[in-house]
C-alpha cells in the first residue's frame, strides 16, 4: 500500500521533490566546494585505509584491497570522479531529470563513503534516497523526468525491433 502511494500519487511526487530538492543541494554543495577549492582524495583514502586494522576496524578487508590495490594507484580518476559526480548527481536531482538514475549514483557513492569509515549525513542521505528509488517515474513527475522519460519512451517504441527467427513446429 505505501510502496503503490510513492509510486502512483501527487501527493507523495509533492513530498519526493522536497526529498531531491534537499538531495540535489547537498550534493551541489559537496561537489562545487571539490572543483572550486581543488580535491585529493589521498588523504581520504588513507585515513580509510587506517580504519581497517585493529580490534573492531570501521573499514571492511575487502573494502580497504579495494581502497589500497585500485582506488589508490588511480586515485586521479577518482579526484575527477568524485566531485563531477557529486556535483552532477546535484543538478539532476534538482532538475528531475533521470532521477531515479541520478539517486541510484548517489546511494553509491554515499555507500562507498560509509565502507571508508565515514558517517556525517550519508545514512540521512541514503534514507531519503531509497524513497526515490522505490518511487521510481514518480520521483521525477514534478520535474524534467516528465518530459524526458516520454520522449524516451516514445522513442523507444518507435526503434526497430530486431527480427527473431520464427521457430518451427513438427
Amino acid at each position: 500500500m505505501f510502496v503503490k502511494w510513492l509510486r502512483e500519487h501527487a501527493s507523495s511526487a509533492a513530498i519526493l521533490t522536497l526529498f531531491r530538492l534537499y538531495l540535489g543541494y547537498a550534493w551541489i554543495t559537496a561537489g562545487w566546494h571539490k572543483i572550486v577549492d581543488g580535491f585529493d582524495a589521498t588523504g581520504f583514502l588513507k585515513g580509510a585505509l587506517a580504519k581497517a586494522s585493529g580490534e573492531h576496524p570501521a573499514v571492511q578487508s575487502w573494502w580497504a584491497a579495494f581502497i589500497e590495490h585500485f582506488a589508490l594507484p588511480n586515485v586521479e580518476v577518482f579526484n575527477v570522479l568524485v566531485p563531477w559526480g557529486e556535483l552532477l548527481v546535484g543538478i539532476a536531482l534538482i532538475l528531475g531529470l533521470f532521477t531515479t538514475f541520478a539517486a541510484l549514483m548517489g546511494a553509491v557513492m554515499n555507500f562507498a563513503f560509509m565502507f571508508s569509515g565515514t558517517t556525517s549525513t550519508n545514512p540521512q542521505m541514503i534514507l531519503l534516497t531509497m524513497f526515490i528509488l522505490v518511487a521510481g517515474a514518480n520521483a521525477g513527475r514534478y520535474g524534467l523526468d516528465r518530459w524526458a522519460i516520454s520522449y524516451i519512451r516514445k522513442f523507444m517504441n518507435k526503434a526497430p525491433r530486431p527480427h527473431r527467427p520464427v521457430a518451427f513446429h513438427r
